[in-house]
């Protein structure tokens, strides 16, 4: 499956935003937007005018980058929201918010969308008490996300679970730290999905 393999603040860098795409080093001064906001393979800021295929363009790279998915994977989300009634961009938003890995990550048991894609894959969660390891899996209403009792052993695990138990997951989601679990209690709306996108701008990139 084809994947990014580069280094991941190039990508804040060439959109000109912190993506959180590293974890707590997005909060630290060691962030290359901090030290050089300006993309990368250039010296200094472009004066070059941006036109308005390029706004565009840059935002849908901006969601895509965000959720880390790959352009093919990210159209197919697209048309799938265009399907269902409601806003295409505020649909589009509530399919990638859906996805297992950032679910996880919302909950606090990843440090960044990365991590708890990999996570994923080896197994540690699960979904209504069966092993999920798929990322790209679509959480429902009433799903509840746990833990592999054998996997609570391990240290990255137990310094997730801490920071699971100080974070403030989305209203569409709650934490119980007693049990270590989540719960979807509610779809993800506008209001509850922070991330600093236009989705109009998507909707007009596809649209054209």
């Amino acid at each position: 499956m084809a994947r990014y393999t580069d280094a991941r603040c190039r990508l804040c860098r060439r959109e000109g935003t912190k993506l959180y795409l590293k974890g707590d080093r997005c909060y630290t001064p060691k962030c290359a937007i901090g030290r050089r906001a300006f993309p990368p393979g250039q010296q200094g800021p472009s004066r070059r005018k941006v036109t308005e295929y390029g706004l565009q363009l840059r935002e849908k790279q901006k969601v895509r980058r965000i959720y880390g998915v790959m352009e093919t994977q990210f159209r197919n989300y697209f048309r799938k929201a265009e399907r269902q009634p409601g806003v295409t961009g505020e649909n589009l938003l509530r399919l990638l918010e859906r996805r297992f890995d950032n679910v996880i990550y919302r909950l606090g048991l990843g440090a960044s969308r990365v991590e708890a894609r990999q996570l994923i894959r080896h197994g540690h969660f699960t979904i209504n008490g069966r092993k999920v390891n798929i990322p790209s899996y679509l959480v429902r209403v009433g799903d509840v996300i746990g833990i592999r009792e054998r996997s609570k052993s391990m240290s990255r695990i137990r310094e997730n679970l801490e920071r699971a138990t100080e974070n403030n997951p989305p209203a569409w989601l709650e934490y119980d730290s007693e049990r270590s679990v989540g719960r979807v209690v509610a779809l993800p709306t506008r209001e509850h999905i922070d991330i600093p996108v236009q989705e109009s701008l998507v909707v007009e990139l596809y649209s054209r």
